[in-house]
């Protein structure tokens, strides 16, 4: 049972990339699965949610407008679209699998998750 967050990459200001997240052992859309961020220094942030069964997105305020979360069942994977990417959205980007403790009201929380990917390094520099 594993995540694999995967997509980083460098890119220029302005610039686009969609990080992916792919299960195995386990089926994703029994989940609310969550994207966080961790740049270096600083603690780990939640910066997108998408419900288990609704499919209702949420996002910290940041990335709103700019960050899409989707997911795609056939797939068995989630997918943090990023858009007019900004050199402090620079960070390890980690996508995590909702607990039993999961609300909504707690999606940002980490102690909502259960089971972590091993993170994908995503880099915005000119």
């Amino acid at each position: 049972v594993q995540l694999q967050a995967s997509g980083g990459g460098i890119v220029q200001p302005g610039g686009s990339l969609r990080l992916s997240c792919a299960a195995s052992g386990f089926t994703l859309d029994y989940y609310a699965i969550g994207w966080f961020r961790q740049a270096p220094g600083k603690e780990r942030e939640g910066v997108s949610c998408i419900s288990r069964s609704d499919d209702y997105t949420y996002y910290e305020d940041s990335v709103k407008g700019r960050f899409t979360v989707s997911r795609d069942n056939a797939k068995n994977a989630v997918y943090l679209q990023m858009n007019r990417l900004q050199p402090e959205d620079t960070a390890t980007y980690y996508c995590a699998k909702s607990s039993g403790q999961y609300t909504v009201w707690r999606w940002a929380s980490e102690s909502s998750y259960d089971l972590w990917g091993q993170g994908t390094q995503v880099t915005v520099s000119s």
